[in-house]
């Protein structure tokens, strides 16, 4: 399985670096739904979830959990792609992690994780391309048979000569 998920990152790099200037952020942001779409049909896994995150490491964003192995709780990952663009300047997160989800009943959970956002934004200053680093800790509701699923979290981030120790985001989304 991580072979897949490595390979599907090789191809999303590889069609970054072949879209042109033009549409550059809306072209960003398909490719990285089309990606999401893909890690769906290639993961194995039993518990999945899409949500919207207000705040952390993808600032408003549309986010892929799945649990690694059938247990709810335990490692998993998650995928998304977030942004905004305005008057042609645009700005897009890909947040990328791991997570471990530890919890004595089948619904409420501690979430402990740690990723990568890269960052990507185009206009009138210039392309650029930063990549900053994440941790996360917090509550995620999270019911057995699927349903409403709802993430309340601190999430440092670090990165180039900076620290925000108190950053944090909540989610809110659907579990299948």
């Amino acid at each position: 399985m991580w072979f897949e998920w490595y390979m599907l990152l090789q191809h999303f790099l590889l069609c970054s670096c072949l879209i042109s200037k033009p549409n550059y952020f809306m072209k960003k942001v398909i490719l990285l739904f089309i990606t999401a779409i893909c890690l769906n049909q290639i993961t194995s896994a039993q518990a999945k979830s899409v949500y919207f995150e207000l705040g952390g490491p993808g600032l408003a964003s549309i986010n892929f959990d799945t649990r690694f192995s059938k247990s709810e709780a335990g490692l998993g990952g998650r995928v998304g792609v977030g942004g905004f663009s305005i008057d042609g300047d645009g700005v897009v997160f890909v947040p990328i992690g791991l997570n471990y989800i530890v919890g004595k009943d089948n619904r409420n959970y501690f979430e402990m994780g740690a990723g990568v956002t890269p960052v990507i934004g185009t206009g009138g200053a210039g392309d650029f391309s930063e990549t900053f680093g994440h941790l996360l800790f917090g509550y995620r509701l999270q019911p057995a048979n699927g349903g409403f699923t709802f993430r309340a979290f601190i999430n440092p981030v670090f990165g180039n000569g900076f620290f925000i120790p108190y950053y944090a985001g909540l989610s809110f989304g659907y579990k299948f």
